[in-house]
C-alpha cells in the first residue's frame, strides 16, 4: 500500500482525507468538519468534492450526528426484519404469520443480544 501511495499523488491525497475524516468520526469531534469540507471541496478531486457538497447542504445534522452518542441502529434493524419478512410471505399468508414472525425475530434478538455475533479469534 505504502509503494502505491508513493506513485500515485491523487491516492495519496484521497487516502489522507479519508483517513481525517474517520478520525473526526472516530474521536466525535464535529469541531474539525467544517475545515475538512472546505480542504475536500478545494482538492481537486471530484468524487471527495462531490461528497463534500453534499455533507455541506446539510452540515449541522452531519455535525450533529457525529457528535451524538444516539443512533438509529435498533430501528434501522427492526424496519429490516419487517421488509425481510415482507418479501418471504409475499402471497403466501394473511398478516397474523408474518407479524407474528417478526415478533419472534425482535424477541430472539433481545433475548440473545449480549452474545457476540462473530467467532472469537
Amino acid at each position: 500500500m505504502h509503494r502505491l501511495l508513493e506513485h500515485c499523488p491523487e491516492l495519496r491525497r484521497t487516502h489522507d482525507l479519508v483517513r481525517r475524516f474517520a478520525s473526526v468520526l472516530d474521536n466525535r469531534d464535529a469541531t474539525s468538519l467544517p475545515s475538512w469540507l472546505d480542504e475536500v471541496s478545494h482538492s481537486g478531486l471530484p468524487p471527495l468534492a462531490g461528497i463534500a457538497g453534499a455533507l455541506h447542504e446539510d452540515q449541522h445534522a452531519v455535525a450533529q450526528g457525529i457528535a451524538t452518542t444516539y443512533n438509529s441502529g435498533v430501528n434501522e434493524g427492526r424496519i429490516t426484519d419487517v421488509k425481510l419478512q415482507k418479501r418471504l410471505m409475499a402471497g403466501r399468508a394473511g398478516v397474523p404469520l408474518p407479524r407474528h414472525r417478526v415478533v419472534l425475530i425482535a424477541h430472539l434478538r433481545r433475548r440473545y443480544a449480549d452474545r457476540p455475533t462473530t467467532a472469537p479469534r
